[in-house]
């Protein structure tokens, strides 16, 4: 999604009624320059003639949202806000990859860094913010980033791709986010914070304190009144010395210690600049001919880092450019974030002082921290912690200055309860709620616009989300949003079909059905024959489609690493502090002392700080270097050991009970038939992860009532059982049949697990999937339909003689090169496991 140069729009100077229209040049293809363009087609589509100008060779994206791309959760097709087509649609010149360096007021033209030079009738100048770089010795040293753009993203993907220390300065929003992300992909970071309390901006001490304790609980460092006094290395990062004498190992630096507004190009334009460009209250500079917004303004002495101060900014600029009078008026702000996917909320002061109040709820067990601050009966202040349900409500008291003497007894326990409603009732509390109150801050949408989006027939969570934005980013306004659906449709909120992703209108049968009936052979294929909405497609349908083409074509399809989770891509765990587990397989969960020793000298050999025994009968080694991966499979291959899939959508184990060998109540041989079971079936990828389990007798000790596919012996054959789940929620399986020879109990094995597979939707589990279709679905074609039942098993067979070859063999031999290319190569679609 990178542009190059510009697009091509049909540059017409008339509009409708065939008089000229004005040239509106916006210096800023961000979120506050394309927001204004958006606020100002809404009025008036066909007033001006746009240009745009981009610094970046992007479309316009959500800068907010660029620390769930770094962690993995999002790609960059999934933050973009207006794509290519956006542009063309409403006729939008944008130059992208070519920033304006100078402004000619006198001539009405700007100049870009290629010579590009372009007239203008009214210029909007949206810079934006720069980032602040500490000025200590090593600044400049390479590895030393700040985080404000996708590039800098890329760097810091780059950094953890080589693994090793990170050393992130500031402990605001955006450096927690950078340590969070990082942390993910693996490194090991320390926070430093010049200041005693984390977000001190946005969080009391309390709250800050809470932040700290849950961070370094993750694995992070996290070191507060840390003083940076030089950044060591000589031809790039080595680590960074504290003015206490201490020195922290760091091979990146991540400089997120604030921002100042972009005032450089219109200060040598000669326009007024104070702390920002100046601006009154339609965003007017001091020449009347060029406006700005966002970051980058100063409005009545005040500047706003914030997005709802930005959206209204946009909507006054728009507002002037058609002729209306509203104007802005300044900002009450608050602060609702998901800091490393803990809620935090602050709004007003909460600082204290004369005449003011606290009224505060603690709940440790639960991670929550209410401060509500009240001076004279009204709130002036509120932080919230772990909890923010509340904090539109606490923030529209707190705006309206609303005389809060009778709700006070309840106000710390949130608008349910203060209105009389109770913990249940959430509709209640957000239908209180006055029309300008914000429902989605991301986007500045209210609930007014919202339920305006709905009465206009938006009857669905997407629907809302493509009219007015709401819930379209960060998602934490979700809830707000289906309720406020609830309220207005009642029972006529559609649900609709499970689309395979937001890429596509497809579901996932759909996608499974053209695959097969269109012959396509590939992930590119898929997306141009089915029309994919983004040219990549996502996080989302790539797995999905990677996996729905290698059921499909067995053999002939060339699994796409790139679009595997990243357990699936490393073959092993990734763990909260960035290490990873490593789980060989024990075929049935037997082993013998050449496999044992096999562990025990790898978990010497590599300093594993853990080995566990797991639910399905292996030992689990934690604790391993991603760099170290490769060796360590090296060893335990030679000792004759593979992958155990722990990491898979795949097979996982077999579990057994030791059977009639050893039991005096053993019916059957459980332990053999799980190792031939076992054998059978290893290395198949399937929709998820898929558990087996052979019990010797109906004791069960083996659990097999709870796995996707389970065998209980008895004496007269095998009782065969089908969709079991022992996680969060626990299912008991169906029972399929009854067989009596161990060959039929692995053929009916095999048929229902290639039944699965071909399918069941992606990342549904046996449970789901049996729920949906109907246990009668499945006898009809495993217990009643012998054909088919035969089909199955050989199609599930020929698949597996594609897929049993472990994934770290070719590594063991020592093809170096393409260890390190498998685990470093840079990849567009950067996806964490999906668990």
């Amino acid at each position: 999604m990178d542009f190059q140069g510009r697009t091509t729009v049909d540059e017409t100077d008339e509009g409708p009624s065939g008089a000229a229209r004005e040239h509106l040049v916006v210096i800023g293809n961000g979120m506050a320059g394309c927001r204004a363009i958006e606020e100002l087609l809404a009025r008036d589509a066909g007033r001006f003639r746009v240009t745009i100008f981009g610094a970046e060779p992007h479309v316009n994206y959500n800068r907010i949202m660029l620390s769930p791309v770094l962690a993995g959760e999002k790609t960059f097709e999934q933050i973009v806000i207006n794509d290519a087509a956006w542009y063309a649609d409403n006729a939008i010149d944008l130059i992208a990859g070519d920033p304006v360096i100078a402004v000619d007021r006198a001539a009405k033209t700007v100049t870009a860094r290629s010579g590009r030079s372009v007239a203008y009738d009214r210029l909007l100048i949206a810079t934006g913010s720069d980032p602040f770089i500490i000025p200590v010795p090593g600044k400049d040293l390479p590895g030393v980033i700040s985080f404000r753009d996708m590039n800098d993203v890329d760097a810091m993907l780059a950094a953890a791709d080589k693994g090793g220390d990170a050393v992130v300065i500031g402990g605001g929003l955006l450096g927690l986010e950078a340590a969070h992300g990082l942390t993910l992909r693996g490194m090991k970071v320390t926070v430093l914070h010049l200041m005693p309390t984390l977000m001190e901006r946005q969080l009391d001490e309390a709250a800050g304190w809470l932040l700290k304790t849950e961070l370094e609980r993750r694995g992070q460092t996290v070191l507060t009144g840390a003083d940076t006094a030089e950044i060591v290395g000589e031809t790039c990062v080595e680590g960074v010395r504290l003015k206490d004498g201490r020195l922290i190992p760091a091979s990146l630096v991540v400089m997120a210690v604030g921002i100042r507004p972009s005032t450089g190009l219109a200060r040598e334009a000669g326009l007024a600049v104070g702390r920002g460009i100046q601006v009154d209250d339609h965003m007017v500079t001091s020449d009347p001919a060029v406006l700005a917004v966002g970051e980058c303004v100063e409005h009545d002495g005040q500047v706003y880092g914030l997005v709802a101060p930005l959206w209204d900014m946009c909507r006054a600029l728009a507002d002037g450019l058609v002729g209306q009078p509203t104007g802005y008026r300044g900002s009450v702000t608050s602060t609702k974030l998901k800091v490393s996917g803990i809620d935090v909320f602050s709004a007003g002061d909460f600082s204290g002082g004369d005449g003011a109040e606290d009224i505060v709820l603690r709940d440790a067990s639960r991670g929550v921290y209410k401060r509500v601050i009240v001076k004279g009966d009204r709130i002036v202040g509120a932080v919230l912690y772990g909890d923010t349900a509340d904090g539109g409500w606490y923030f529209d008291l707190l705006k309206k200055q609303e005389d809060i003497a009778d709700l006070r007894d309840l106000l710390i326990f949130g608008q349910a309860f203060a209105s009389g409603g109770g913990a249940s009732a959430p509709k209640a509390a957000v239908a209180a709620l006055s029309d300008d109150a914000e429902i989605c801050g991301c986007n500045g949408v209210s609930k007014g616009q919202v339920v305006a989006s709905i009465a206009g027939g938006a009857c669905s969570l997407d629907a809302v989300r493509a009219t007015c934005k709401a819930s379209a980013s960060c998602g934490s306004c979700t809830g707000l949003v289906e309720n406020l659906l609830a309220l207005t449709l009642g029972d006529d909120v559609k649900a609709g079909p499970k689309t395979l992703c937001k890429c596509t209108s497809f579901t996932h049968s759909d996608v499974r059905r053209e695959i097969v009936e269109q012959g396509l052979r590939s992930i590119p294929e898929v997306m141009q024959a089915l029309h994919w909405s983004t040219p990549d497609g996502c996080s989302s349908c790539r797995p999905a489609l990677n996996y729905y083409l290698l059921c499909a074509l067995p053999g002939d399809y060339v699994d796409d690493q790139q679009s595997r989770f990243v357990n699936e891509r490393m073959h092993a765990n990734i763990q909260k502090d960035g290490t990873y587990s490593v789980v060989p397989r024990m075929w049935g969960g037997l082993t013998n002392p050449r496999e044992l020793r096999a562990i025990a000298d790898v978990v010497e050999k590599f300093n594993a700080p853990m080995v566990k025994v797991t639910g399905g009968q292996r030992l689990d080694i934690f604790g391993i270097k991603k760099e170290d991966l490769p060796a360590v499979w090296a060893d335990l291959n030679a000792a004759g050991m593979v992958s155990g899939h722990a990491y898979g959508k795949s097979l996982r184990t077999v579990k057994t009970c030791v059977g009639s060998e050893w039991c005096r109540f053993g019916t059957q041989d459980s332990t053999g038939l799980g190792v031939q079971i076992e054998r059978m079936t290893w290395g198949s990828w399937m929709p998820h992860k898929f558990k087996i389990a052979v019990s010797g007798c109906p004791r069960n000790c083996a659990e097999a009532t709870i796995k996707d596919f389970g065998v209980v012996c008895v004496d007269s054959g095998f009782e065969l059982h089908v969709g079991g789940n022992g996680g969060i929620k626990v299912r008991a399986t169906d029972f399929l049949c009854k067989v009596t020879t161990e060959q039929q109990a692995m053929d009916y094995c095999a048929a229902f697990t290639q039944l699965y597979r071909e399918d069941a939707w992606y990342l549904e589990r046996t449970a789901p999937w049996i729920e949906r279709v109907g246990l009668d679905y499945i006898k009809a074609r495993i217990v009643d339909d012998e054909v088919g039942r035969e089909a199955l098993t050989s199609r599930f067979l020929f698949s597996q003689s594609f897929s049993q070859d472990d994934p770290w063999a070719a590594r063991a031999a020592g093809a170096e090169r393409e260890q390190h290319a498998h685990l470093g190569e840079f990849r567009p679609i950067e996806i964490l496991a999906a668990e």
